[in-house]
């Protein structure tokens, strides 16, 4: 099998399996059909983080024994068998539960060792257009899969029919992995012999203590920020009278367009600058979102700016994650970075949750909004440090 074809296979797989994590954003429409409200959802989700981590953790160890790729493949079977739970129960119970754990230790495991994959075969120079084109897949398949469920039920068929249509395209996806084994290791040897992934408690604190801290930190906020904003959107479009599925068009078509059209970008001068300024445009979003009310077309300027912040600011994160990480450790870098991310990602939503129902939702787009704020400054303190220290060497 070609470079090319290789590649392409690989970057359908992420897309199909992506649909997973966007049916999350579904959830407090499936849970309502039985009762649940929106704190139900976060303690399922929080359940997902905690299966997650443990997953994200030992992620390394299991690559390590069975191979990376093929750890992929099993990861998207274990998310189709979730799904397929979810769109099964009919109340909280067991059947919830086992969905919640499966699907979080799916999504860890693909999650953690994609970019691992990537980065064996491709050179330091090419990650951010890599890392790009990664994740436009992974965010067309998020941001598309809730508009696949919107057009179900326009059809008059259900949110668990959206869950069920999942599950076979992520077993699909599991499929290709398999299929793309021999092609990935073939590639990959010729970068030279491979690391060893097993993440460790030693490991952990050579990162924490390393330049990689902050993009580790500034993962967990940005996702927090991104699951407050599309986790409950069902929610927000609700109680302003709009159409959910409106905002994730734009947002997806927004990311994928502009993640397309910089994929050759590798984050400028100054990449800390530049996530600074796209972060800064992600807070004003959250911002500008808390007074439009049931505005269409400003919902859909929320919507697109939000792409724009968040979308195009994260895969050059992700390669400073990379690019400032020990090159001794850089695939437990990696995978402390992913696991940052699902703390964010699947943890948020408990406190988000909670927030809903007690606070209201605009309480927790102010929330929202401050951590979009801290991340952004983060970003701009580091950059402004990169700007210094070469300006004190030159002189």
């Amino acid at each position: 099998m070609n470079r090319l074809t290789m590649f392409t296979l690989f970057y359908l797989a992420s897309f199909l399996q992506a649909g997973a994590y966007g049916l999350t954003f579904m959830l407090p429409r499936l849970f309502e059909g039985f009762g649940a409200n929106e704190k139900i959802v976060g303690v399922m989700l929080f359940l997902t983080t905690i299966s997650t981590l443990i997953t994200v953790y030992y992620a390394g160890h299991l690559s390590d024994r069975f191979g990376r790729v093929r750890t992929l493949g099993v990861a998207c079977l274990a998310i189709a068998t979730a799904l397929a739970a979810y769109g099964l129960a009919d109340g909280i119970g067991g059947l919830l539960i086992f969905a919640s754990v499966a699907l979080g230790a799916g999504w860890g495991l693909t999650y953690a060792l994609s970019p691992i994959v990537l980065t064996r075969l491709v050179t330091s120079d090419e990650r951010v257009r890599y890392f790009a084109i990664l994740s436009v897949a992974l965010m067309a398949g998020f941001g598309l899969s809730p508009v696949m469920a919107s057009m179900m039920e326009s059809a008059e068929l259900t949110v668990n029919d959206a869950f069920f249509l999942t599950a076979v395209l992520c077993g699909v996806a599991g499929m290709i992995f398999f299929v793309i084994i021999s092609a990935v290791r073939m590639h990959s040897a010729a970068n030279g012999p491979e690391l060893r992934s097993s993440l460790s408690l030693p490991a952990v604190a050579a990162i924490i203590g390393s330049r990689a801290r902050l993009p580790v930190i500034m993962v967990c906020l940005g996702a927090s920020v991104f699951a407050g904003m599309n986790n409950f959107q069902t929610v927000f479009a609700d109680q302003r009278g709009l159409n959910y599925a409106d905002y994730f068009l734009a947002y997806t078509l927004t990311v994928v367009l502009f993640r397309v059209a910089l994929a050759r970008f590798k984050g400028g001068a100054n990449p800390y600058l530049t996530i600074a300024a796209l972060q800064y445009v992600m807070f004003g979003s959250v911002v500008l979102f808390l007074g439009i009310g049931g505005n269409l077309p400003m919902y859909l300027v929320v919507a697109f700016l939000f792409g724009i912040g968040y979308g195009v600011s994260y895969p050059i994160l992700a390669a400073m994650a990379a690019n400032d990480a020990d090159p001794a450790l850089l695939p437990q870098t990696l995978q402390f970075f992913a696991l940052s991310y699902f703390i964010g990602i699947f943890g948020f939503p408990l406190v988000a949750g909670w927030m809903i129902v007690e606070m209201g939702s605009s309480a927790l787009l102010m929330l929202v909004a401050a951590l979009a704020g801290i991340e952004a400054t983060m970003a701009g303190l580091r950059g402004l440090q990169n700007r210094v220290v070469p300006a004190q060497k030159a002189s």
